[in-house]
C-alpha cells in the first residue's frame, strides 16, 4: 500500500463523505478549544504587536471542520487583542495541508461562503486572513525554516507514513490488536517512533524560536496498543473471508498504517527530540454513541459512517468496491453487539500536546 496515494478521508459531500461524517472529529477540535486558545494567545502575547502570524493545519481533511480549528484561533487572537487594547489587528498566514489526495478542490469552493460568514460574526477590525493550500506529507518538511508561529493538528498524527515492516506475521489482522504477536507491536511501535521524530524535527526547523504547536491525536488507555474499533472492522473482513467473497490471503496482506500511542510515549519522544518545551500534556475521554440521536442504533450506524468515510479509500484501494457495502452493514451490527455489552468500548481516547519551541 502506498499510503500517500490512499490515505485520505472520503471527499465530495456525499452520504459517505468525511465532509457529513466527521462529528467525533469536530467534538474533538472542540474540546481541546481551550488549550489551543491558551497557547495561541500566549504566543501573541509574546510577539509585542506582531503584522503577520503565520498558522499551519497539518492534516486539515476537508469539509466543515477544515475551517474550524484555525477559525477559533484568529477569533482566540483577536479577543485578546481587544482586551490587551491593541489598535492593529494582525493580518493571518494560514496555511492547510494534508496528502495531495485531498480533496482540495471542495475546500476552496467553500472558502468564499466561510469568510463571509466569518466577517459576518467577528465584525471590523480583525486582520485580513490568507488562505494557503499545501499538499504533501507532514513527514518532511514542508515550509521554510523559522517561518511558523504556530502549528496546528487534530486527528491526523495517529496515522503512520507507511504500513510499517516485519509485519506479515500479523495474519487474519487489520492492525495492532489483541491477538497481534509481540513483533508486530514492535514493528508498530518503531515505525511511529520513527514518523513521529521525524515530524518533531522538521516542524522545530520551520518554526520561529518561541512558536507554539498543538497536537491532538487519537490514543489509548491501556498498556496494551490495540484499538477495538479498528479490530471490529477487521472482524467484519474476516467474515466476508469465510463467506469466500474475498481470498484469505488478500486479507492477510492488508494492514492499517495507525498506531494509538500512550501519553506516556508521545511525552518521552519529544523529551527526547529536545526541542520543545512542553506546556500541556492531557488525554480526553469522549463516548462515541454521544451521537445517537436519541437511539443506540442511530448512534451505532453514526459510528459505522464515521469508520467508513477514513477507511473506505484504503479498502477499496485493496479490495475493490463490490465488497464495501456488505462489510460496513456487517461493521456496523459488531458495533451494536460489543459496545451494548461492553459499554467501555465506547470511549474514544485522545492525547493532546501543547508544546513551545525553544
Amino acid at each position: 500500500m502506498k499510503v500517500a496515494e490512499v490515505l485520505r478521508m472520503n471527499g465530495g459531500i456525499g452520504d459517505t463523505s468525511y465532509a457529513n461524517n466527521s462529528l467525533l472529529q469536530q467534538k474533538v477540535i472542540l474540546m481541546t478549544k481551550p488549550i489551543t486558545d491558551r497557547a495561541i494567545t500566549s504566543l501573541y502575547t509574546s510577539l509585542n504587536n506582531p503584522k503577520t502570524i503565520s498558522i499551519a493545519d497539518l492534516g486539515c481533511s476537508s469539509g466543515p471542520n477544515t475551517f474550524l480549528a484555525v477559525s477559533d484561533l484568529v477569533k482566540a487572537v483577536d479577543n485578546h487583542r481587544k482586551k490587551l487594547q491593541r489598535r492593529h489587528s494582525p493580518e493571518f498566514q494560514i496555511y492547510l495541508n494534508d496528502l495531495p489526495t485531498n480533496d482540495f478542490n471542495t475546500i476552496f469552493k467553500s472558502l468564499p461562503k466561510h469568510e463571509e460568514d466569518f466577517r459576518r460574526e467577528i465584525g471590523e477590525g480583525c486582520g485580513l486572513r490568507f488562505f494557503n493550500g499545501v499538499p504533501g506529507s507532514f513527514y518532511g518538511r514542508l515550509f521554510p525554516s523559522d517561518t511558523l508561529h504556530f502549528v496546528h493538528s487534530s486527528s491526523s498524527l495517529h496515522w503512520l507514513s507507511q504500513v510499517p515492516k516485519g509485519v506479515e506475521e500479523n495474519r487474519g489482522n487489520i492492525c495492532m490488536a489483541t491477538a497481534s504477536p509481540p513483533s508486530v507491536i514492535k514493528a508498530y511501535y518503531d515505525q511511529f517512533e520513527q514518523d513521529f521524530s521525524t515530524f518533531l524535527k522538521c516542524r522545530s526547523k520551520e518554526l520561529v524560536k518561541g512558536g507554539r504547536m498543538v497536537l491532538t491525536m487519537l490514543s489509548r488507555q491501556s498498556e496494551h496498543p490495540t484499538c477495538h474499533i479498528w479490530e471490529l472492522l477487521g472482524l467484519a473482513l474476516n467474515d466476508i473471508v469465510a463467506e469466500g467473497f474475498v481470498e484469505e490471503d488478500k486479507l492477510n496482506s492488508f494492514n492499517i498504517p495507525l498506531y494509538t500511542p500512550s501519553l506516556g510515549e508521545a511525552k518521552f519522544l519529544i523529551e527526547k527530540d529536545g526541542s520543545f518545551t512542553i506546556e500541556c500534556l492531557e488525554a480526553f475521554q469522549i463516548h462515541w454513541t454521544e451521537y445517537n440521536n436519541g437511539s443506540d442504533y442511530d448512534g451505532y450506524n453514526v459510528i459505522a459512517r464515521c469508520m467508513r468515510a477514513a477507511a473506505e479509500p484504503m479498502l477499496v484501494s485493496h479490495f475493490g468496491e463490490g465488497i464495501i457495502d456488505e462489510v460496513f452493514r456487517r461493521y456496523e451490527k459488531m458495533i451494536a453487539d460489543s459496545m451494548s455489552t461492553r459499554p467501555d468500548y465506547s470511549q474514544h481516547i485522545t492525547v493532546t500536546i501543547s508544546v513551545i519551541k525553544m
